[in-house]
């Protein structure tokens, strides 16, 4: 079976439904929605059901679109009150970690492949550069797994992962893309390799990377809050639809322009996410609904791209560089790059080694060798996405027991508007109160509340039921009320 204009549309929508069907059942056994994605492409693909998909490009397209999707609703969700106490460790994590991962596991497959039991040789640069597509913790995994588990964390770790695994992608990127370069360089046999030619391009492209990827992101995050709160638009649908080419054009430009896009649509999320914009809850609820389409489609599409029994063949030497990884690679890393925090205890430590959590951004920086046709990128890919599989299933399934063992699990933080109401800026704040029954003791009644003047008493929320509040209402412990107020009212 192959990929053609009149059956694509049915192929995937039997592969999505089949996928969430696989992805339901799997959940009871505590197996992560996005492997089992992997699963269902594999299930339809080339050792599967026969459907051919080998298209290395596409599927590099289809991760890029997917991915602009997931950092950037990543961002909107990023509260920044929560990770301004983790910049410093997570942006520590997120570029000195990625190159210290690079270095521990490439040395390694390095010291292994030239084991003569080994079953594959490669040269020490091509080393380096499988260990570069994988250096980085993947957004999508890390962003679907903790909220998947609705789980809070202490000591601020789950905002420092999500800060962390949304801002790593662009030194895995840069590293992954110096090294082809040079792979290209000493596998073409030509003149010898000038060292410090390389170290000053890498420099130089780290510095536009990182540097416009930053620059654009702020800019396009400001103009679209701005963009947003003046269009006015008289259909309501508009305004995702509107973020979404947005996001797409922050992407394109930024990369026009030699920076990073994924950083630049990760800070743009981050920016609108903490302004009041018109329409928010909508906004919200769309690219979370969108986030998911997309994500289904990548993982199911990189589970179509490979072939399980070439990736078999090289399962014994992938298991062993993912263990590495996994037991001591990450784990010295965040040690090592940590170091300066001293207020981040031991369990946390151990904790954030063992959520490195690898997905769609390694296999998705794994095809880049195999579009350039780099010697090698075969055993790169195959490699990559074994110790994805294996990253899902360990790492992905045991979150919550070793936040349990480390005894840093928590319930997590209710939304501080779960009623999902809002009203234009210039009508006033809202708020969330919820009853307790201190609060009830000198009175049970709206009227024995005695709220304060200029604020009002919306609506009541109890056991998931809108009641419409008055004076004689009873009410209860843990009923939730929705309280607006003027702008001018004392907070």
């Amino acid at each position: 079976m192959t990929f053609t204009s009149e059956n694509i549309l049915l192929l995937m929508s039997i592969l999505i439904f089949s996928g969430i069907l696989i992805s339901k059942v799997g959940f009871r056994f505590g197996l992560p929605s996005l492997f089992l994605f992997l699963v269902a492409g594999m299930l339809f693909g080339t050792d599967g059901l026969g459907l051919q998909f080998n298209n290395a490009g596409q599927a590099q397209f289809i991760g890029m679109v997917a991915l602009c999707i997931i950092l950037f609703t990543g961002g909107l969700e990023t509260k920044f009150k929560e990770i301004k106490p983790v910049l410093g460790p997570g942006l520590a994590l997120s570029t000195i970690g990625v190159a210290l991962t690079t270095a521990f596991t490439g040395i390694f497959i390095y010291l292994i492949s030239e084991w003569q039991a080994f079953p594959f040789s490669l040269n020490i640069i091509t080393c380096f550069l499988l260990a570069a597509t994988m250096s980085s913790t993947d957004s999508a995994s890390v962003f679907n797994i903790l909220g998947q588990k609705k789980q809070g964390l202490k000591n601020n770790l789950k905002p420092m992962l999500e800060l962390e695994s949304g801002s790593n992608d662009p030194m895995a990127y840069i590293l992954t893309i110096i090294l082809i370069q040079v792979a290209g360089d000493v596998n073409s046999g030509g003149e010898a390799v000038n060292a410090g030619a390389i170290v000053l391009d890498a420099f130089k492209t780290l510095v536009l990377q990182f540097g416009v990827g930053a620059a654009a992101g702020v800019l396009m995050g400001y103009a679209a809050v701005w963009i947003l709160n003046r269009i006015n638009l008289k259909n309501t649908p508009l305004y995702a639809i509107l973020l979404v080419s947005i996001v797409f054009f922050t992407f394109t430009v930024t990369t026009k322009l030699l920076g990073n896009g994924y950083l630049a649509v990760y800070l743009a999320g981050i920016i609108i996410g903490n302004h009041r914009i018109a329409n928010r809850k909508d906004i919200f609820a769309f690219f979370d609904g969108v986030t998911w389409m997309v994500q289904v489609v990548m993982f199911i599409t990189l589970g179509l791209l490979v072939n399980p029994h070439e990736m078999m063949k090289v399962a014994p030497a992938a298991l062993l560089i993912g263990l590495f990884m996994m037991l001591v690679a990450r784990p010295l890393t965040v040690f090592i790059t940590l170091v300066p925090f001293r207020k981040i205890d031991i369990p946390s430590k151990l904790f954030v080694s063992w959520v490195g959590l690898k997905g769609a951004v390694p296999i998705i920086f794994a095809t880049y060798p195999v579009v350039e046709g780099t010697e090698g990128s075969d055993i790169i890919f195959n490699v990559v996405f074994f110790i994805t599989i294996l990253s899902l299933i360990l790492q992905g399934s045991t979150i919550t027991y070793a936040s349990r063992l480390l005894k840093l699990d928590e319930p997590e933080k209710e939304d501080e508007m779960e009623i999902g109401f809002e009203v234009p800026e210039e009508a006033g704040k809202l708020v969330e109160m919820t009853l307790t029954q201190e609060t009830l003791d000198k009175g049970n009644t709206l009227k024995d509340l005695k709220m304060p003047e200029g604020m009002l008493v919306m609506m009541i929320k109890r056991d998931g039921k809108f009641i419409v509040p008055n004076g004689s209402r009873v009410l209860k412990a843990g009923d939730k009320l929705l309280v607006i107020y003027d702008n001018d009212t004392p907070e």
